[in-house]
């Protein structure tokens, strides 16, 4: 009896002192933060294929120690991004066609059955949404800034599986798209390659909200073929990266 009593304060201390803690927020690790600015420079081709990677040179750069970096080298290799040569060197590795070609599928088969369910049931929102992306990423191609329209290529894609209610599977796509994404970044500069992305993806948002999922599906299944469509010319201008 005793025993409970002498515990009750205590607990609603405990309450009150755990209502009364303020969220911490994320917090991102070194580690996280070298991976994704190495990831970045090797799929926007600031790392070409065949680079020699140094540790030592990275943690300097990042302004980092080396642990961060090999975790985040590590993670790299996992996605076949980097090679590593034992006792030899790590370096990029070069575009591999077989997992762009995986990457494609994964990414057609997901994103399909999401602009499906987003037709046959659109939020109210999205129609905002979805144009506001549009307009931002026509204001970026105009302004000349490649990097960024790519960027924003990328999010009206993942807003569209968020959308969807798959948040989670944006990060897996992206795990095994790392050789697709250098493709579609030897692509993007091709003429009028920037302006077919645009008319695609309003093409796509446009059908979505008409509630056409047959015509979301076929804008869909035209805007995301067109890379593997010309791996030939892609590979014949560039075949230092293959």
């Amino acid at each position: 009896m005793d025993a409970r009593v002498t515990s009750l304060p205590a607990t609603a201390g405990l309450a009150a002192g755990l209502a009364a803690l303020a969220p911490l927020g994320p917090r991102r690790s070194a580690a996280g933060i070298a991976y994704d600015a190495l990831r970045q420079a090797v799929i926007g081709l600031a790392l070409p294929p065949g680079t020699i990677l140094s540790r030592a040179d990275l943690a300097a750069r990042l302004g980092v120690s080396q642990t961060p970096v090999r975790e985040a080298l590590i993670r790299l290799q996992e996605e076949g991004l980097i090679e590593v040569v034992p006792h030899a060197s790590t370096r990029v590795a070069r575009i591999d066609l077989a997992s762009a070609r995986e990457a494609s599928f994964l990414r057609l088969s997901i994103e399909l059955e999401a602009v499906r369910r987003l037709a046959a049931d659109p939020a109210p929102a999205l129609a905002a949404a979805l144009r506001a992306e549009i307009a931002r990423m026509r204001e970026l191609h105009a302004q000349g800034q490649q990097e960024a329209v790519a960027a924003a290529d990328e999010e009206f894609h993942a807003r569209l599986l968020t959308a969807a209610g798959v948040p989670g599977l944006v990060d897996l796509i992206r795990s095994r798209s790392g050789h697709l994404d250098r493709l579609r970044r030897l692509h993007l500069p091709a003429p009028g390659k920037a302006e077919r992305i645009l008319a695609e993806h309003a093409a796509v948002a446009e059908a979505i909200i008409a509630r056409d999922p047959a015509a979301a599906e076929q804008a869909l299944r035209r805007h995301l073929s067109h890379t593997l469509a010309e791996l030939d010319r892609i590979r014949g201008a560039t075949p230092e990266y293959f």
